[in-house]
């Protein structure tokens, strides 16, 4: 450890580790594997970084995006690291440089895609040369149940057979213990050890909306909270980026778009900009984020409903990596939840992994829906315990619920009645016409107004009902049909509350959380926990 000091210090300028870090490193530099989770920001890249420096051979680090890689390779040059890459980016004669370099053992660290490391002409080159370690970034890509599966990280399974003496240390931040497990069986870790640090942020306040004008409450969000502030707002589509950089420009906000569609050199402008700019915006879809290092994000908005709460959890750690207030923000609803489902349904998964997709959506959705703290329910998703917080939007304006068994019962009757009388399912604007009493044109084309049900809940507005629905979706007394029509279905604790034997309670809507001194983190972190943070 004298000489792994020493790089701490002369190579990346700290004089001390901090969190897990010098066990893990201890660990790593002994020649064992490890499998380590930490939050963004918490400080991964040494955990492999520094043993490579200090281990003889050329580590190996297996990253799954090129912009990625690119990046982590430029800040090792910047350093005085001998670092580079192998990826489609490079000419042949350029390619020919790094496998000669490789060859004369003058790179210290190689990145590389895991398609590029699992084809023979790299497998052949790697068999020739000392390895020091191999490091697999974002290692939960490797788990079919987490929340980014790719297929070209399945084939990394061959390192255990081709270099099992080589240290292998896979790293993420963001996998619960079912993940885990999959990318420890995955990776042939099952006996290596885990590292886990808590995935408490404690400097991101958490709030989630229901949607009702979903521009126009996002950017009242934002004059009020961070005007002025670097952020990272995610949406789904890439129509939605689009329309919605152009609406924040419109605005005044330095804005930019970020999606696969734009070609790469407006991406690396635009990242750059974010990266070198205060004040400046990205608009996102999920292709953006993973890896960049800027501290100083205050916020991450969601104006669409995550996939999973993994997926989540991840995107909301790039805010605040400085240890100071920062906000995490989503507004969702019905609509969001039925297209995911349809999502999944229409995927070519089939069997267990489409049901485990759907869970990741509902856990998600049932994260939104809570009434208790945020924070103690975001932790207990990856199986770690927590008193409430004190400071996200549920403990500030602790909701209140009212008991719904009758509605709920009557949008239960509705979907029963219509498949057993006339073999059909509806989705939720159709079922919502029939319980208002609305003679629609296909509520009459379909003769639905001779349902005993129709009319029965006019005392309820249409948007009380779509809550109602997005309520007992996430409780699990409704689900989307696995066709992809959006269709809703009955479920198996359906039939208790038909029989009245359970009771059903809905949240009841209140208005946004006001923050406390324009900002909506209530109350400073103190120097130790901000400490905690910004160190993981």
């Amino acid at each position: 450890m004298q000489k792994a000091y020493e790089v701490l210090r002369t190579v990346f300028g700290h004089t001390s580790f901090k969190g897990q870090q010098e066990e893990i490193i201890t660990h790593i530099c002994a020649g064992n594997h490890a499998l380590v989770l930490m939050p963004t920001g918490g400080g991964k890249s040494l955990c492999y970084q520094i043993p490579a420096l200090v281990r003889p051979g050329v580590a190996i680090v297996i990253s799954p995006l090129i912009a990625l890689m690119q990046d982590q390779v430029q800040s090792l040059r910047d350093l005085g690291v001998q670092a580079a890459f192998l990826n489609s980016t490079l000419s042949w004669h350029e390619t020919q440089e790094v496998e000669q370099a490789l060859r004369q053992g003058t790179i210290d660290l190689l990145y590389i895609a895991p398609e590029r490391l699992t084809s023979p002409r790299t497998l052949e080159l790697l068999k020739s040369l000392p390895i020091a370690l191999f490091a697999i970034d974002e290692a939960h890509c490797v788990a079919q149940w987490g929340h980014d599966f790719r297929p070209e990280y399945l084939g990394l399974s061959m390192l255990a057979e081709h270099w099992p003496q080589v240290p292998r240390v896979a790293l993420t931040a963001t996998a619960n213990a079912q993940t885990r497990q999959e990318i420890a069986h995955r990776l042939g870790l099952e006996d290596a050890a885990q590292f886990v640090a808590s995935f408490d942020r404690p400097n991101i306040f958490y709030q989630m909306v229901e949607k009702k004008n979903t521009k126009e409450q996002l950017w009242q969000w934002i004059q009020a909270e961070h005007p002025g502030d670097s952020g990272i707002i995610y949406a789904r589509s890439r129509a939605r980026v689009e329309d919605l950089s152009h609406y924040l420009q419109q605005r005044g906000v330095t804005a930019v778009p970020y999606h696969a569609g734009l070609s790469t050199a407006q991406r690396a402008r635009h990242q750059a900009l974010f990266l070198e700019t205060p004040g400046v915006v990205v608009v996102a879809t999920i292709a953006f984020g993973m890896g960049i290092d800027k501290p100083d994000v205050r916020y991450v908005a969601h104006i669409d409903l995550p996939r999973s709460i993994e997926g989540y959890y991840q995107e909301t750690g790039r805010a605040g990596r400085d240890g100071q207030p920062a906000s995490a923000w989503l507004a969702y609803g019905l609509q969001d939840a039925i297209q995911l489902h349809r999502m999944v349904a229409e995927s070519p998964t089939q069997g267990a992994f489409r049901q485990q997709q759907a869970q990741h959506i509902n856990a998600m959705l049932g994260l939104c829906e809570t009434v208790h703290c945020r924070r103690q329910r975001l932790l207990a998703y990856f199986d770690e315990s927590a008193e409430p917080c004190g400071y996200c939007d549920n403990c500030l304006s602790p909701g209140r619920q009212w008991e719904g068994t009758v509605p709920a019962q009557m949008l239960l009757s509705a979907i029963y009645r219509l498949w057993r009388e006339h073999g059909q399912h509806f989705g939720a604007t159709h079922l919502i016409a029939i319980l208002r009493g609305r003679r629609t044109e296909r509520v009459i084309q379909f003769g639905h107004q001779h349902l005993s049900v129709f009319g029965v809940g006019a005392q309820y507005s249409a948007s009380q009902w779509r809550d109602m629905a997005r309520q007992m979706l996430a409780q699990q007394l409704l689900r989307v049909d696995s066709q992809g029509y959006g269709t809703f279905l009955l479920t198996e604790q359906s039939r208790a509350v038909l029989q009245g034997k359970q009771s059903v309670w809905f949240n009841q809507k209140r208005r946004p959380v006001q923050s406390q001194h324009g900002h909506a983190n209530p109350r400073p972190l103190d120097p130790q926990r901000a400490q905690a943070v910004s160190s993981g």
